[in-house]
């Protein structure tokens, strides 16, 4: 556990001198200065020596199917993915836009702002699926392609509205399950092999602590990326415009296929490692709500004010 903290502490470290030296060189954008804040807060709030040892890992089977257990784990698994969707587009932000020797703050704040709300429709949705399943009797590899299948039937209408509006292309009802197969593989595909690479890399590492479990999920998540990361190509190829269409030799370009896969999958792997740490203070802050329930009605009416 000392080592964890350690280990957390030189990583904030790492990150408070980057954020030093880019506020720095680059002065002119609070916003970015706000983001880069927010991060390291993140990630020292996320210290595992705050983590008590008796709690949950996120990807582990219930103990019991009590009602009370299944709407906490589900709230856990929604922070979790919440908490997932702000890291993840944070670290696209600043990933994504531009060479990073030429980034500037302002494109961070301003790709953050359009990829966080997409993050925030996917994320949480995944997440929350995934745990309800695991109050089945289903295997893990089959509770995963049902997570992908349905994530994917429920989703896709809404990703492929975000797309088509963000390139300026006609919205029409028949377009919002535009490449349902590719993208239904793809999801079947991530789910399954999170089902089944979780528990083959918990044997494998057989972590001790709670931050050592949240590693091993993350690292899960990266090669349940790495391992449906194929079908985003094909995805892609399926989405182009007709009149713009590029054979499949031509489109495909394995540098820029290697270097979409690694930089996502370690983003989703990092995000939901930082989520799954959140999943205790979730859990607790739902037992809270349950029982003050005027509390839990000023902080829905917060939500609802601000959503607004």
């Amino acid at each position: 556990r000392v080592r964890d903290a350690c280990c957390s502490s030189a990583f904030a470290r790492l990150l408070f001198r980057s954020f030093v030296l880019d506020t720095m060189a680059i002065r002119r954008s609070n916003m970015g200065f706000l983001l880069l804040l927010v991060a390291l807060a993140c990630t020292l709030l996320c210290s595992p020596r705050a983590v008590p040892r008796a709690l949950v890992v996120a990807d582990e089977a219930p103990a019991d199917d009590d009602g009370d257990t299944f709407f906490t784990k589900v709230f856990a698994a929604a922070a979790q993915g919440c908490t997932a969707a702000f890291v993840a587009a944070i670290l696209s932000a600043m990933s994504e836009p531009v060479a990073l020797n030429d980034v500037q703050i302002a494109d961070v704040a301003k790709f953050f702002l359009t990829t966080f709300p997409t993050n925030m429709l996917k994320f949480p949705v995944f997440e929350v699926i995934n745990r309800a399943m695991m109050f089945t009797s289903l295997s893990p590899g089959v509770s995963g392609f049902v997570s992908g299948w349905l994530f994917c039937t429920i989703m896709l209408p809404v990703t492929n509205y975000r797309f088509r509006k963000s390139m300026g292309w006609p919205i029409k009802p028949e377009l919002l399950y535009q490449a349902y197969i590719p993208t239904v593989v793809r999801d079947i595909l991530y789910g399954w092999a999170r089902g089944l690479a979780g528990p083959f890399l918990l044997d494998l590492f057989a972590p001790t602590t709670f931050f050592h479990k949240a590693a091993v999920f993350g690292l899960t998540i990266w090669a349940s990326c790495i391992l449906s990361s194929p079908c985003n190509e094909w995805r892609g190829f399926t989405l182009q415009p007709p009149e713009k269409k590029l054979p499949f030799w031509e489109y495909f370009k394995p540098i820029n296929y290697a270097r979409s896969t690694g930089i996502g999958s370690t983003i989703m792997g990092i995000a939901l490692m930082i989520g799954m740490l959140v999943t205790p203070y979730a859990e607790t802050a739902f037992g809270y709500l349950k029982e003050h329930v005027a509390v839990a009605l000023s902080v829905v009416a917060l939500i609802v004010a601000l959503a607004k």
